[in-house]
């Protein structure tokens, strides 16, 4: 079972598994989301923070009798994880490592402690302390949240007041980071319940609009330094995505992991490392080990693309035709 079926890398996962062998069902909230129409069945499913949302996936896990579940976003991640109790295989992090993920504040802490470099965080409700330098300006974003949403670059400290006011948000809900100019890395990290970092694959970032749409994989030693040691310090034993910059001397510093697969999973397995099929191999049949080898500068341009199907494999799936969909 596939999650998020609406997001723009999930239909590609989708046909990815399925040509590699898997039946997939996916789920998502909007009865438009293409890849429902993508997946061997597809299934509308509550928000991932509502109540309902955990009793739905039981539901459907054992309606279809999935043997696994892909959660492709943040919101899903926690309710998703009980499932384990009920012998489905979950493709995440263990629970602590995914709760301390999810709270970009508790993330910063941990990793500051454990010696890995962060950039400065301070909570916006006291902002930085006078006096503090940051020459490529300041980040305020949630402490909760993933694509970039609230998130605002300001150039000075003087502007700190008027972002956090106009943000939504209560800034005891939000951070502020010191900004990193330099090169940005989204780097898949593929582990599993053993402990052992199997591969890490950085791609630098070349243009991110919420996701990243364009990027292309590249050797980078210290990124891969710095990766292996969140593994070995914060014990995540499941995928997980880091995001970070480099430093005007050139050092990592990272401002997010997502607990879970990256969106550029796609270019990950392109270059040689199918990080999803893999590890999910492994946690339902016993498959192999995957191996740290994969190609340097493989591009992904991120595009929208049409896939064509018969009228009856459209409406199989139980979902209403797009007309009716519009109509409603």
């Amino acid at each position: 079972m596939v999650t998020t079926a609406g997001s723009a890398p999930t239909p590609g996962t989708i046909l990815h598994l399925r040509a590699s062998g898997f039946r997939v069902i996916a789920t998502d909230v909007d009865p438009e989301a293409p890849g429902l129409y993508l997946a061997d069945r597809g299934y509308l499913v509550p928000a991932g923070d509502s109540p309902d949302f955990a009793s739905r996936m039981r539901e459907l896990c054992a309606r279809e009798g999935a043997v696994a579940v892909v959660p492709l976003v943040d919101e899903e991640l926690t309710a998703v994880a009980a499932l384990a109790e009920d012998g489905v295989a979950v493709l995440l992090p263990r629970p602590d490592f995914v709760t301390a993920c999810l709270d970009k504040a508790v993330l910063m802490r941990r990793l500051d402690a454990a010696g890995i470099g962060v950039p400065r965080t301070w909570s916006a409700a006291d902002g930085p302390p006078e006096g503090a330098q940051a020459p490529d300006g300041f980040v305020v974003k949630p402490r909760s949240g993933r694509g970039s949403r609230g998130v605002t670059v300001v150039g000075s400290r003087d502007g700190l007041p008027r972002a956090v006011a106009e943000s939504g948000y209560a800034a005891k809900e939000l951070i502020v980071q010191e900004r990193l100019a330099g090169p940005e890395f989204t780097v898949s990290v593929v582990v599993w319940r053993d402990g052992e970092a199997q591969a890490v694959v950085p791609k630098e970032v070349v243009l991110k609009r919420g996701v990243t749409r364009f990027a292309v994989t590249r050797r980078a030693a210290a990124v891969v330094r710095t990766c292996l040691t969140v593994q070995r310090a914060l014990r995540a034993d499941g995928p997980f995505n880091v995001q970070l910059r480099l430093d005007r001397e050139g050092r990592p510093r990272i401002f997010e992991i997502n607990p879970r697969f990256s969106s550029t999973a796609a270019l990950t397995a392109a270059a040689g490392v199918d990080e999803i099929g893999g590890l999910l191999r492994q946690a339902v049949a016993g498959g192999p080990r995957l191996t740290d080898t994969w190609r340097e500068g493989v591009a992904m341009v991120r595009r929208w693309t049409d896939e064509f199907l018969t009228e009856e494999e459209f409406t199989a799936h139980g979902l209403s035709p797009a007309s009716e969909l519009v109509a409603r």
